[in-house]
């Protein structure tokens, strides 16, 4: 069920360790690949996201600039409506494109689709964090022009993206007019039947109040009509050239111009600095908001593009050193597989780097789909990358959840709950979820909010924040979880939870959902253990604490007992865990007879034909064998995987490598490397076919998991940090580095040993395998053989 779509040749997208580069232009390819281009060269900081598009705006499949948090309030539509179903949901807005520098040479304008190219290179830079073109072609009167552009978003600077754009007549005298742009152009409601798609508006979105220019700076700003954000966007240019230039500007409501006329002898160049900046707030009149996008403006003019370029470089530097990992294959495959893994980690950066105050969007700043929405996607399989490399973001990712608990106990008591509900997509903290079935029903957010606290804190050791916020979350959580579930009469007094989905989409509205169950028992025991602990030992957090929630003395124990006698389906027949209590009740789909272009089946069948059949969208009971992978003995895991991977579609991004970490932990190396490199390319080889509509970057997420928890074999379970290294058999080495409670460990890995190395902070205590691990200044590094990996039986198909 794994089909990849439409793979770049590597003639025109050849392989290269740091960067993505497309060295020829097809015409043929444009309709296929522009779109996935656009989302294969975006460019982003987390705050502020461009998509790949050419600089002249056209051919575009899905223009796109994004702040995250940006959006418009729009109502949801029901053919019929319930009690409980959100009326209004949330949708990232399309902001003024700044990046169009159309160009016309003696009045013939210069589009790509129709020039004579010579030559032609694009590149994403993964070293220097900038989107590069260098394009040759001749015009209809055979002058030879040679075109470079420098594009960033600024990992230093949220607010300021930056252009270089510089144009040099080759051969002969060319007139040349060069129109920077300032657009808003809003997206039409899109008519489509893919419900992964953003919706569009009708009408007017952004609200014009007000404009200004001078030189060749403008700024217009704006607000929205029903969430009340205020946005302001400018841009502002430095011109150097060989020869005269005469600059005009225009400005309206919706479109800034700024125009520059040059005659270019042969030999002679002009190059164009523009500078991008964007903010908004909600509580902004429209002259501050202007005035800070021209503060913004002010420093770049200042700073210079070389400066701001080189910031770039160094910034993007650093986050290699604390989170690369190096693959040597040892064959001509090395350099591609290198390249995909360094393009994923990448688009982890650009989502998260600067994204503080806000979530990471589940197509991260690279396109509407899912609506710039935030989920559970995040926890699960982002903020482990980002607990070990980047800690200050993992907890600024886990404070607006905190920041959003307000919303989710105003959730919980519309659904008749104590405690918090955690909505299932948002951008305010408000649920924007249409479909309760796939939606509201997943009640294991909440958990999952939990693990991800709790894993944060015992990786990271910051206790503080665990006191300050976390510890708040735990008990309004534990506390929907006491309230939801009860103890069933039919189950021998064990703890039941009714009508909830797990995360498999394509089995809604069970009866104790297996991952759910176990997720909401480790969430309980944890709320429990952390409020003892703070009554033991930090009785001024804990009063705190009581103010905030009112909590019960009795409560805690009420979520142990609930925990204790959590009811978790088994099959003694079988010896699996099934899904839930019917799952095995259920007929097996027909795969035989199911057609290929008829994936991924959400597209192609009703809800309920997916509902009555043993069929699964992505990872559910190999989640909770990977997540909780201490609860389940190593035969265990394989009867469960080996039931349920032939049942699995993957007809969600975030399978495969969950699938792969899971195989190879019970000794099934093939699949698991398989399953790997398809984690791997979801993107670049478009596996799903919507790459164009922006990167998955929790998927992506999944692949540095696949690599550090797979592939090396890390676990952390109660913040113990051990490892059982087993490479694929065709590589040779894999190298990477953790942060680790203030400390830096590198970890370098073979078939025949593993070198643990501490290169910064005090002692640090972790596994290898059964063997304690021991390393300090006086002795850095340690290095332990790899003990041959299990038989593991054999390899179950799909």
């Amino acid at each position: 069920m794994l089909r990849p779509r439409l793979n770049p040749p590597t003639d025109i997208f050849p392989p290269n360790p740091w960067a993505i580069e497309a060295v020829r232009y097809v015409r043929e390819l444009v309709q296929d690949f522009t779109g996935q281009a656009e989302t294969m060269f975006a460019l982003s900081n987390g705050y502020l996201g461009i998509r790949g598009i050419i600089d002249e705006g056209t051919p575009v499949r899905e223009a796109g600039t994004y702040l995250n948090g940006f959006y418009e309030h729009r109502p949801i539509s029901y053919g019929e409506r319930a009690y409980g179903f959100p009326t209004v949901g949330q949708s990232i807005l399309n902001c003024p494109d700044g990046t169009v520098m159309s160009l016309s040479v003696d009045d013939e304008p210069f589009i790509l689709v129709e020039a004579e190219i010579l030559s032609y290179r694009r590149s994403l830079d993964f070293r220097t964090g900038t989107l590069n073109r260098d394009v040759v072609w001749m015009t209809a009167a055979g002058k030879r022009l040679r075109l470079r552009t420098v594009r960033l978003v600024s990992l230093a600077h949220r607010h300021l993206a930056a252009l270089e754009y510089e144009l040099t007549a080759e051969n002969a005298e060319a007139e040349v007019v060069i129109a920077s742009e300032l657009r808003n152009d809003q997206p039409l409601a899109a008519d489509t039947s893919d419900p992964r798609l953003a919706e569009g508006f009708v009408g007017p979105v952004l609200h014009p109040t007000g404009s200004r220019a001078e030189a060749l700076r403008a700024i217009l700003s704006y607000r929205t009509a029903s969430s009340g954000l205020a946005l302001g966007c400018g841009m502002d240019h430095v011109v150097t050239a060989d020869c005269p230039v005469a600059t005009k500007a225009a400005c309206d409501d919706d479109l800034a111009r700024i125009l520059f006329r040059a005659t270019l002898a042969p030999g002679q160049t002009i190059r164009i600095h523009k500078y991008l900046s964007y903010h908004y707030s909600g509580d902004t009149a429209p002259e501050p908001i202007r005035s800070q996008v021209a503060w913004t403006l002010d420093r770049a003019v200042e700073t210079g593009f070389a400066s701001i370029r080189a910031r770039q470089h160094a910034d993007v530097d650093r986050f290699w050193q604390r989170a690369d990992v190096q693959v040597d294959a040892g064959d001509a495959s090395n350099v591609r597989l290198q390249q995909a893994i360094r393009w994923n980690l990448f688009q982890l950066m650009q989502a998260s780097e600067r994204a503080e105050g806000h979530g990471i969007p589940a197509r991260g700043l690279t396109g509407r789909t899912y609506e710039g929405h935030y989920f559970w996607d995040t926890e699960i399989y982002v903020l482990p990358f980002l607990i070990f490399t980047n800690p200050p973001m993992a907890r600024s990712l886990l404070k607006v959840r905190y920041d959003m608990l307000d919303s989710a106990r105003d959730r919980a008591r519309e659904l008749r709950h104590r405690g918090a509900m955690f909505p299932w997509r948002t951008i305010n903290g408000r649920e924007a979820s249409a479909y309760y079935a796939a939606g509201t029903a997943q009640y294991h957010i909440n958990a999952d909010i939990a693990f991800a606290l709790r894993q944060y804190v015992e990786v990271s050791g910051d206790v503080d924040f665990l006191h300050r916020y976390g510890a708040e979350i735990l008990v309004e959580t534990a506390r929907l979880w006491c309230d939801l579930g009860f103890f069933s009469d039919r189950m021998g007094g064990r703890f039941c939870i009714h009508g909830v989905t797990g995360p498999d989409e394509y089995t809604a509205i069970v009866n104790n959902n297996c991952y759910t169950n176990l997720m909401a028992r480790e969430n309980m025991r944890y709320a429990a253990e952390v409020v003892r602990m703070l009554e033991r030992d930090d009785p001024e957090s804990f009063a705190n604490l009581l103010r905030r929630t009112g909590l019960d003395p009795d409560e805690p124990e009420a979520w142990n007992q609930a925990a204790e006698r959590m009811y978790l389906p088994y099959d003694e027949r079988l010896k699996v865990h099934p899904q839930d209590d019917a799952f095995l009740d259920l007929e097996r789909w027909d795969f035989a007879n199911t057609p290929e272009d008829h994936y991924p089946l959400l597209l192609h069948y009703h809800p309920l034909n997916l509902y009555r059949s043993q069929v699964i969208k992505q990872a559910d009971m190999v989640l909770a064998m990977f997540l909780l992978s201490e609860h389940f003995t190593t035969e265990e895991k394989r009867r469960n995987f080996e039931y349920y991977d032939p049942l699995t579609t993957h007809d969600s991004s975030l399978s495969v490598c969950i699938q792969s970490i899971v195989a190879n932990e019970i000794g099934l190396r093939e699949k698991a490397i398989h399953y790997f490199y398809f984690a791997l390319a979801m993107d670049l080889s478009d596996i799903g076919g919507n790459m164009m509509h922006g990167a998955h970057i929790a998927a992506i997420g999944g692949t540095w998991l696949a690599l550090v928890y797979g592939f090396a074999g890390l676990r952390d379970t109660r913040g113990r940090i051990s490892f059982r290294p087993c490479l694929p058999a065709t590589w040779n080495r894999m190298s990477f580095t953790l942060r680790i409670r203030g400390r830096v460990l590198r970890v370098e890995l073979d078939h025949v040993a593993a070198t643990y190395r501490l290169i910064e902070g005090e002692d640090l205590t972790l596994w290898h395998a059964e063997d304690c691990v021991r390393l300090s200044s006086a002795a850095p590094s340690a290095t332990r053989a790899i003990r041959p990996p299990p038989g593991g039986g054999h390899e179950p198909g799909s």
